[in-house]
């Protein structure tokens, strides 16, 4: 390899893989490839594009991409600019200099995990239906669900796209005057939970986004963000085939 780059170890630390100790014992033992060869020489030196995984795991370490989880508050749109003026994306990360899109959108009332990167290809790849990225939501619904909503939501519910099916139910409080419900869909379309929950004559009080592909919102505040990176991000590439 060319003597110009970063030294693997080197890119593997700031790439929040491990220390830069640990990084050289995960080569040595290889554990390391680089564009799918194996490496175990310490001198090995990488340049940006340049694929590193450890235990087949994709590491990113270009410096110029980003991408960042949001807990997005109810009464934002999910824009980076809205012609009316209401509350939108871009004021959560005005202190970045990147131009960040969102990854897919939640609509404006609905809460919860949004990404927002400048890696085009893994926009794209997590927003293609092909790739059947899931999310997983907690509906407040009104009125007492019964044990039935489970079988009715995962085989599937009439919608003007045709039939659409949840990957998997939960139901965690059944009570009056509202129940709580997880739901997890593969589906991207427009408002869908809300109306696979009205479908089921359960109207939806509050929707929380959870989790996106293998990112959960986890103790994220409300309007908070945090970056994405590490072994975190490289399993969320690996499961879109990055």
């Amino acid at each position: 390899m060319s003597e110009q780059g970063e030294r693997l170890q080197k890119a593997m630390a700031h790439a929040g893989v491990g220390s830069r100790r640990a990084c050289e014992e995960m080569i040595e033992r290889g554990r390391v490839s680089v564009d799918g060869k194996t490496v175990t020489r310490l001198g090995t030196r990488v340049m940006p594009g340049q694929v590193i995984r450890v235990d087949g795991e994709r590491v990113t370490f270009d410096e110029s991409k980003v991408t960042i989880a949001l807990h997005k508050p109810a009464g934002v749109v999910s824009t980076m600019e809205d012609d009316m003026r209401r509350p939108s994306l871009a004021q959560y990360v005005e202190d970045r200099t990147e131009r960040l899109y969102h990854v897919g959108r939640l609509d404006q009332e609905t809460e919860g995990l949004i990404l927002l990167s400048n890696d085009g290809e893994l926009t794209h790849r997590l927003t293609h239906p092909s790739y059947e990225v899931p999310k997983t939501y907690v509906a407040t619904v009104e009125g007492q669900v019964n044990r039935t909503l489970q079988r009715t939501l995962e085989n599937g519910v009439n919608l003007e796209e045709g039939l659409v099916k949840a990957d998997a139910v939960k139901i965690i409080e059944m009570g009056l005057p509202n129940s709580i419900v997880e739901i997890t869909l593969h589906s991207g379309a427009n408002r869908v939970v809300r109306r696979m929950f009205e479908a089921a004559g359960l109207p939806v009080v509050r929707l929380v986004r959870t989790s996106f592909g293998t990112i959960t919102l986890g103790r994220l505040k409300p309007g908070r963000t945090r970056i994405v990176g590490g072994s975190e991000l490289g399993a969320l590439m690996k499961s879109v085939d990055l």
